[in-house]
């Protein structure tokens, strides 16, 4: 059987879904990259992870299709960016999660390729559970995974790490080379970063001068002349490889421990009263959607 939701029958997503297989969604956008990266390379990079992860883990795994227009206002002054809003892009998420419900699939598993989807994949996350209380359905982004921080930490050459940059370029080195230009890559900091206010991709600040990190996303071209958050010019294949592996290697975990994880049912506390009402409403489980 293939991995490929979109290649499969539908014979076929009826025997993964009896299967219990959980259903892997890449998610990332289209935007401005620097002048070396093109601008699908979240895309390429979300998608890339998943695939891995897939192929190390068939038995457990359906791939969908990546989705790919995002949540990026905020680099809307770089050309080739499109954004989706906010509550559209939650909304459009969640009816992809709704509908793998649907179809049988109860264990979905959203894999982020873009910084500022994180917040709105979580609510489409959560929204999915809430209005499908035998679905379990997480997310995360792949630059957060233990083993990719471990793997960074071994090879990291440069300073700030962030967007465009050593980790991101390598990762597109190891997956098509022919589209880097690495005789455009040229390192762009950020000279405002402080004590509190500063953003590293695997949150690895250069030394103890910085202390908590406040969450602030400003207009990217306030903060980088080229697109680049980083230094990329130190990228190689090689490391691309290793990020690909520590990221396909621990997803394969957490997506076995996912398809074990029980599903148990909710439990009403509500006065005697209100649950009556409620089960008279909606069966013995209240149901609540927003």
């Amino acid at each position: 059987m293939t991995l490929e939701f979109g290649k499969m029958s539908w014979p076929e997503i009826n025997e993964a879904a009896a299967a219990g297989k959980v259903a892997l969604l890449p998610a990332a956008t289209l935007e401005d990259h620097g002048l070396h990266l093109p601008v699908d390379t979240d895309v390429v990079i979300a998608e890339a992870v998943c695939r891995r992860t897939a192929e190390l883990a068939p038995d457990d795994v359906v791939l969908l299709p990546c989705v790919t227009f995002g949540y990026s206002p905020h680099h809307i002054d770089g050309p080739g960016t499109l954004t989706i809003r906010w509550d559209t892009f939650i909304d459009y998420v969640r009816q992809i999660t709704n509908s793998l419900a649907y179809h049988g699939f109860y264990k979905i598993l959203i894999v982020n390729g873009h910084g500022s989807n994180r917040p709105v994949l979580d609510i489409a996350a959560r929204l999915t559970i809430v209005q499908n209380p035998d679905v379990q359905c997480g997310m995360l982004s792949w630059w957060d995974l233990k083993a990719v921080k471990r793997a960074v930490a071994g090879f990291r050459e440069s300073e700030w790490t962030g967007h465009a940059c050593e980790l991101e370029t390598s990762v597109y080195l190891a997956v098509d080379p022919d589209r880097v230009r690495m005789d455009l890559a040229r390192p762009d900091i950020n000279p405002r970063m402080s004590k509190h206010f500063w953003s590293d991709l695997v949150d690895q600040a250069p030394d103890d001068r910085y202390s908590t990190k406040v969450f602030m996303t400003d207009y990217w071209s306030t903060v980088s002349e080229t697109g680049t958050w980083g230094d990329p010019t130190s990228s190689t294949a090689e490391k691309g490889e290793a990020i690909l592996s520590a990221a396909s290697e621990e997803l394969v975990e957490i997506i076995r421990e996912l398809r074990e994880r029980p599903t148990r049912p909710r439990v009403p506390h509500q006065i005697e009263s209100v649950q009556a009402r409620n089960e008279a409403h909606h069966g013995p489980v209240p149901r609540f959607t927003i």
